[in-house]
Order: structure tokens, then C-alpha cells, then sequence
């Protein structure tokens, strides 16, 4: 009998981009549930109008990064290049908003267990790599291998916040490590299954993901310092 000449059937190449995209909000209502989605629920304390714009501005992103990897997977890329523009001024409240928000948050003594102004580092970090690789992927956009691959590290990537705040006893020990451990191991399982499925390690996930990684354990070298401490007290004032 000849041998089978018929090429190996690939997963469909939105399949990550899906699932990531579903993950991703998955893990964000999680880690904010019990202060913000569900808040009604667990009779946390009443949120400032900024808190709730802010809440409202990272939903409307995660859900719209949903909307466009299923707009791509059936096809409808004339939909997708449209809300891209309003996702570009999404993002731009995004950085604008969280990083208010986050100074805000410190300036009051607030985190979910470190202290507050060791803790900014986590989301002032997340808005200096959220900005680089959405500002990075739209001006690849007309590249879109690259621009697929560098607007999904954009929002793994900033998932150390959400995680901080999932109430489990491990998370809460491990402090930092564990925030930045699993947002780290969750880009080098997209960077791994993109690579089963075609084949090579594609740029974008290669350096966007070292970005990334490097981003968090720059953090965590940075943080307590006497550098960073002195910015974050004149940042907060």
C-alpha cells in the first residue's frame, strides 16, 4: 500500500485566538468579581465614579477583543478593520484611565495584599506593556500575522492584576511570583500552541512574549527599592 501523501490536518488558526479571548474575560470576571461584577453579591464597599468608568473601560476592551477574534473567525474582516478604529480609542482610555486609577488606588492605600505603593508596579507595568504592544500591533495591522499575535500578548499580558485578585490562599501567599508566574506561563502556552500548529516560532510571539515576561521580573527587581519607592511617593502625592 503507498503511504498516505495527504497533509496533516492543522487546528483552525482562530481556534487560539478564540479560546484565549473567552480565557482572558474568564479570568478578568474572576479576579474582579467579588469587587466589581458581583459586588452586589458579596456587599463589598461602594466604588468611585472613577473605579466604576475604569471597570466599565477594561470590560468594554476585553469584550470587544472577544467580538473581534469571532468577527475574523467567520470571516467578516470588513466588520473587524471598523471596530478596530473604535478600539484604538479604546485603548488610548484604557492607558489613560487605568493609569489614573491605579496612582489613585495607591495615593489611598489600597491592593489586594502587598503594600500599596510596591503593588503600583503591577498595573503601572501592565499600562507601559498594554501601550507598547497595542501601539506595536496597530501599526503592524496591515501585517496580520503580526497584528493577530501582538493584540492577543496585549491582553494576556496584563492579566497579573485580575489574577492578584482571585481569592485563592496560594495566590494571596505567593504574592507577585504567582501573578506574574501564571500570566508568564499563559503567554508561553499561546507562544507554544501557535508553534505546534505552524510549524516555527513566530516573531511576534517571541519578542512580545520576552517583552512580557522580561516586563514582570523587571518588576519584580524594581519594586521595593529605594528608586521605585521614591517615585511612587512622588507619583501618589
Amino acid at each position: 500500500m503507498a503511504p498516505d501523501s495527504r497533509p496533516i490536518a492543522l487546528a483552525p488558526p482562530h481556534r487560539l485566538y478564540t479560546f484565549a479571548a473567552w480565557a482572558v474575560a474568564a479570568i478578568v470576571v474572576l479576579g474582579f468579581a467579588k469587587t466589581y461584577y458581583l459586588k452586589a453579591v458579596f456587599g463589598t464597599p461602594t466604588l468611585s465614579p472613577m473605579l466604576h468608568l475604569h471597570g466599565l473601560v477594561m470590560s468594554l476592551w476585553f469584550g470587544l477583543f472577544v467580538v473581534q477574534t469571532r468577527l475574523v473567525a467567520v470571516r467578516r474582516l470588513d466588520l473587524h478593520r471598523q471596530l478596530g478604529m473604535l478600539g484604538a480609542f479604546l485603548a488610548v482610555a484604557v492607558l489613560v484611565i487605568g493609569t489614573m486609577t491605579a496612582i489613585n488606588a495607591a495615593r489611598l492605600g489600597r491592593s489586594p495584599g502587598p503594600p500599596p505603593l510596591i503593588f503600583l508596579v503591577v498595573p503601572l507595568g501592565d499600562m507601559v506593556a498594554f501601550g507598547t504592544l497595542v501601539g506595536t500591533g496597530l501599526w503592524l495591522r496591515a501585517r496580520g500575522d503580526y497584528h493577530k499575535r501582538l493584540m492577543l500578548l496585549s491582553c494576556v499580558g496584563i492579566l497579573a492584576a485580575a489574577i492578584a485578585r482571585i481569592p485563592l490562599d496560594a495566590i494571596a501567599k505567593a504574592g507577585p511570583l504567582a501573578y506574574f508566574g501564571l500570566t508568564d506561563l499563559a503567554v508561553i502556552g499561546c507562544a507554544i500552541y501557535d508553534r505546534r500548529r505552524t510549524g516555527r516560532l513566530h516573531p511576534a510571539f517571541l519578542w512580545g512574549g520576552l517583552f512580557v515576561i522580561l516586563s514582570h521580573w523587571l518588576r519584580l527587581a524594581l519594586a521595593g527599592t529605594g528608586l521605585w519607592m521614591s517615585f511612587a511617593t512622588w507619583v501618589t502625592r
